[in-house]
């Protein structure tokens, strides 16, 4: 891990870099966009751009991350650096769980699968061993639910099938 993201890992926690950490989200997203998610969160933490679809206008609403690999699947928590209220990327996953995630550029479809019990527990701790400031969203967060998603790459549907070759069709006569 570099020295700046070390840094940041310790000041995480404070009010002061959550509140100033929200103001660079715009900035963040443009970033993100622009190197089609090879670069977020100035490269410092495992991030990906989400693009979720909005709830009430059914338009795509791109977001940046932090998430943490769980095996094929990346793991995403709506913490919304400890505000009061849920992020809307969530809400518009509990309301459409397909999305598109960017990740070092390359985009992968996925479904979003919402955490509850043990495994949610599972993945909080894989989660706070990569961001520890989660804790303290959590107490700052007034005792909201705090959503865990695991983004589960979907498949893709099969290529549609070519029809063979007609010989007496028009355009393959010779």
């Amino acid at each position: 891990m570099s020295v700046l993201g070390s840094l940041t890992r310790r000041v995480g926690h404070h009010r002061w870099f959550s509140a100033g950490a929200r103001l660079l989200v715009p900035a963040d997203r443009a970033v993100g966009r622009l190197t089609r998610g090879r670069v977020v969160a100035l490269g410092l933490l495992p991030s990906l751009v989400i693009t979720t679809t909005g709830r009430r206008s059914g338009k795509p609403r791109s977001n940046p991350l932090l998430y943490v690999p769980d095996g094929d699947a990346y793991v995403v928590i709506g913490s919304n650096w400890g505000q009061a209220h849920q992020p809307s990327w969530a809400l518009n996953l509990l309301a459409a769980p397909s999305a598109e995630v960017d990740i070092k550029g390359r985009r992968i479809p996925v479904r979003a699968d919402p955490a509850d019990g043990a495994e949610r527990d599972r993945l909080w701790q894989l989660l706070v061993t990569e961001w520890p400031a989660y804790q303290t969203y959590v107490q700052r967060s007034g005792g909201r639910d705090i959503r865990i998603f695991r983004l589960v790459p979907a498949a893709r549907p099969p290529a549609a099938p070519q029809p063979p070759n007609d010989p007496t069709d028009d355009e393959h006569r010779g």
